[in-house]
C-alpha cells in the first residue's frame, strides 16, 4: 500500500514538474483550483472515487507536492536529510491518505489514472521531461 501510494505521489510531483508556470502566477490556492478544475472530472470517471473522495485525493496530493517540493530542491541538505524529510511528508501523506478510506480497488485505479496521465505528459513533452531540467527533482519521489 505505501509503494502505492509512492507511486501516486510521484505521479502527482511528475505532473507538476512538467507544468511550465500557469498564467496568474504561482499562487497555490489559485494553482490548486486549477488542478482541480482540471483532474477532478477525469479522476472521479477513470477512478470510480466519488467527488468528494476526488477532492480529498487532489488536496492530499496537492498539499503534499506543495511540501515536498521545496525538501527536493533545498540544495543544502545532504540526501540523507531529503530523504528523512520526504519520509516524514510521505508518512503524513500515506496517513491522510488512509483516513479517506479508499478500498484496494480504487486506490489501484487511482494509481492507474496517474500512470497514465503521467504517460500522456511525457508523450507530449518529447519523451522523459524533454529536457526540461526538472527530472532530478523527480528523482526523490520514486524510491
Amino acid at each position: 500500500m505505501k509503494k502505492l501510494f509512492s507511486m501516486l505521489v510521484a505521479m502527482t510531483a511528475l505532473l507538476f514538474s512538467l507544468q511550465a508556470q500557469p498564467p496568474g502566477g504561482g499562487d497555490p490556492e489559485a494553482m490548486k483550483a486549477r488542478m482541480k478544475e482540471r483532474m477532478k472530472p477525469m479522476l472521479v470517471q477513470q477512478a470510480g472515487v466519488s467527488d468528494a473522495e476526488a477532492d480529498k485525493i487532489l488536496d492530499i496530493n496537492f498539499d503534499f507536492q506543495m511540501k515536498s517540493r521545496p525538501i527536493r530542491m533545498d540544495q543544502s541538505l545532504s540526501e540523507d536529510d531529503k530523504k528523512k524529510k520526504m519520509k516524514e511528508a510521505e508518512d503524513a501523506r500515506d496517513a491522510s491518505m488512509k483516513a479517506i478510506p479508499l478500498t484496494e480497488e480504487k486506490m489501484a485505479k487511482i494509481k492507474a489514472f496517474y500512470d497514465e496521465m503521467r504517460k500522456r505528459q511525457q508523450e507530449g513533452r518529447g519523451g522523459q521531461g524533454g529536457g526540461q531540467g526538472g527530472g532530478q527533482g523527480r528523482g526523490g519521489n520514486q524510491q
